[in-house]
Formats: structure tokens, sequence, C-alpha cells
């Protein structure tokens, strides 16, 4: 295990790592939601237009909304798409919502994932799918939104209603498109308080359950018959599904994979299963990507206390003996923790992750690139391999990142100013 500390700001920085003054106001934009007293963004996309599309939580004057805006490359509101610019909605009338995760398909279309809020203390995983004017796809689902509810209320989880923003807590939702346009889900179900499995869900591309998929369009995903949490998913390029989360309490980091029908890869790490500790700390997965040599790179957080965490291992699931002498990495910026949220694999085989420092006014933006042996660039960040940036006077929070076509990157996220504003942000890459 290593830890690398760095309890103080990094001095100004020079090309990569460093605030795009060409984009927005100096680097970094609020995206506008029309009526919305607060919004938080956690997700972004780019289409094939180069626009910036986000995803986000949106508060309304009769509670949360989903919202999905659309910037063009400069980071200008593109007023062309929805109402000024951004769709405002909920997966079902009459109920609240959040929206999380954004995909652009092959057609242009635009597949937004989040959560239905069923009430104060239940969620459900939802979907919209909406046009390039901002208008919802009426063949897919219900009129263009789907709720998808499972027999025995499997897909129902929990409402985080006492987490503060930015701390790692209960509601999780992530999304990917098979090659055949099939839509892969995850869920967390709490049988108990102290009892609950995560799902791996699969509809069709008209947004029904898929009965093909493990025989009853989803698969419960439970190791050692521990609490099993998940929290992110990726295709890989051989179609087969690689979901990541923790197991047990205190937590375990956890990897698992899927062949593309439902059934569980025996062949990966011991019995389709990897479970790892940061030595003596708890870890927690966020974000998986797989690199081009089929290598997986697992991004999250250690606990207690809380630092940044990479972990690299092998397709076959085994840990990566010639990196970190085949243990996870630990990270420590600031005084309060810090975490890695997201992450996206580069086609030079680096990998870009974002997260933030936690802690009030201490929570700022973090930005790394880690090189494909899964060590940090020391050519981003003034020498450092990764960035951190206060964007305004309180909280900042990035939760999404996408990398643009001239290799410049886009993070997405929130501030707090009086109250939570969804912000975008353009770094030199």
């Amino acid at each position: 295990m290593s830890i690398q500390s760095a309890l103080a700001l990094p001095t100004p920085l020079q090309n990569a790592g460093q605030l795009d003054p060409a984009f927005a106001g100096n680097g970094k934009t609020q995206v506008y939601f029309a009526g919305s007293l607060c919004s938080m963004a956690h997700g972004v996309a780019i289409d094939a237009q180069g626009r910036l599309l986000v995803a986000a939580k949106v508060g309304m004057s009769d509670g949360s909304h989903f919202g999905l805006a659309r910037l063009l490359k400069d980071g200008s509101a593109d007023l062309s798409f929805g109402i000024q610019g951004s769709v405002i909605g909920q997966f079902e009338a009459g109920y609240e919502a959040m929206g999380a995760k954004v995909h652009v398909l092959r057609d242009g279309n635009i597949l937004l994932a989040g959560l239905h809020y069923e009430n104060a203390h239940r969620t459900l995983p939802a979907l919209a799918l909406i046009d390039q004017q901002g208008r919802l796809v009426q063949p897919f689902g219900d009129n263009g939104r789907r709720v998808v509810r499972l027999p025995g209320g499997l897909s129902l989880g929990m409402r985080d209603t006492w987490l503060p923003p930015g701390v790692p807590g209960a509601e999780t939702c992530d999304v990917a498109v098979q090659e055949d346009g099939r839509i892969l889900l995850l869920a967390n179900h709490h049988f108990e308080m102290a009892d609950h499995v995560g799902l791996l869900i699969r509809l069709d591309i008209e947004g029904s359950l898929d009965s093909s998929f493990n025989g009853h369009g989803f698969v419960i995903v439970r190791h050692l018959l521990m609490n099993t949490w998940l929290s992110s998913l990726r295709v890989q390029r051989d179609g087969r599904i690689l979901v990541g989360g923790s197991i047990n309490f205190p937590h375990e980091g956890l990897l698992a994979r899927y062949h593309a029908d439902g059934r569980l890869d025996e062949s990966f790490s011991l019995d389709g299963f990897m479970a790892f500790k940061a030595q003596d700390y708890s870890a927690q997965v966020s974000q998986v990507v797989q690199q081009d040599n089929g290598d997986i790179l697992c991004f999250g957080s250690s606990r207690e206390p809380m630092h940044c965490l990479t972990f690299k291992v092998h397709s076959s699931g085994r840990p990566d003996n010639h990196c970190n002498a085949g243990q996870p990495q630990r990270l420590e910026i600031g005084h309060s923790g810090c975490q890695w949220t997201c992450a996206q694999a580069q086609p030079d085989g680096s990998v870009l992750t974002a997260g933030a420092t936690i802690g009030g006014i201490e929570a700022d933006f973090l930005l790394a690139r880690y090189l494909p042996d899964g060590l940090l660039d020391a050519d981003f960040g003034d020498g450092n391999g990764w960035t951190r940036t206060r964007l305004g006077r309180s909280l900042d929070t990035a939760t999404a990142i996408a990398a643009q076509a001239d290799g410049n990157i886009v993070v997405a996220g929130y501030s707090l100013d009086g109250n939570y504003k969804a912000v975008v942000t353009r770094f030199l890459g």
C-alpha cells in the first residue's frame, strides 16, 4: 500500500490540468435550469457535434426533478434544446426524481438514467429517452419514460435523507448500453436496514424488462451471503459485464463479472467475484474502467480515514503485481478526506479520474491522470499527477468526467453558494 500526502493546495498550474480560460467564464460555468431553485450535476456526456449534455438533480418549488441540459462547445447554453437549453421533468407525474447519468445513443437520442423517488424513503431506477430537440421519444417505455419495478419490490432502494452532498451514500445509479442496444441498469435493494443486495437489470430497446437476461431480466448480485452494494457498471469490449461496489461492513471493495446473457463469469478472479481491502483500511469502488489491453482500474475511496483509492487488476481479476506490488493505492489530499467518484479511459491507455476533497469550504474539485501502468502521470498537474481546484467560496464536488475530441477534459458537479448550483468546468488536457 502506498500513501501520498499533500496537505497544501497546489501551486498555480501550467498546461495539463489547468482550467481552460477559453471555456465559458475562466474555465467554469453554471448550468441553467429554467425556474429552478437549486441544481446538482451528476452526469456528463459529449454528443457527435461536441455539445455537452449534463444530467442533474433539480430543485423546483414542488420538489426535486430530473434535469438534462445541453451546452455548446464553448460552455454557453444551447437555447435550441428543450426550454431555454434544458429539459426538466419527472419519471412519473406527481413524484420526485433526479437525473444521474446520460448516454448518447447511436441514433443521436439521449438516454437519461436516474432515480424515481417513490416516497420520502424509497427509490426506483428510472429512464427517459429524449431526442435532439429535447422532446421525449414516445415509443420508449411509457411515453418516453420508464420506472423499473421488479417483482417483489426488488428494485426498491433507499433514499438519502441525511447525508450531506459529496459524501457517498445509499443513492446509486449507473447505466450502460450493449452493442445490440439493450440497456443495463444497477439497483440496490434493502430487505432490512442491515440486509441488502445488488441488482443488475437489463431492458430491451423499448424499455421493457428483457426476460432473455438470466431468464428473469435481472440478476441478484450477492457475494458470500454478505451485504452487497453496487455503484458502477461497465460493458467490456468482449460483451461481458463488470460491476463494482462493496460488500460487508466495514466495507471491502467488490468486483464481479457476468456474461452478456447474465450468467456469472466464474473464470473471473475467484468464482466470478473479487473482494479486497486496502490492507488495514476499508474500501469502496465508485467507478470501474477497462483499458485497451483488457486490464481493469477501480476508483473510489478508502475509509477511516477517507482517501482516494485506485486498484489495478488484470482482465482475469487477479491483481497486477507490477502496479504497487498488486496492492490498492491510497492518495491523501487535504486534511479532511478525499475520494474519486468518476473515471474515463483514454485512447492512449491513460485514465482520467475526478472527485473531491471532503469538508465544507475545504471541499474542492479533484482531477488526476493515471498512466497505463496504473501510476499517476507526472506530466499532469505540476508534477503531482493531480490538481485541486477551488471554484467558489464553499463546497465544490466533482461527480462526472468526459474528454473532448481535442483532449481537453470536461468535469461536471456542483458548488454551494447560497444554494447548490450545477457547474461544468473544462481543464486543459
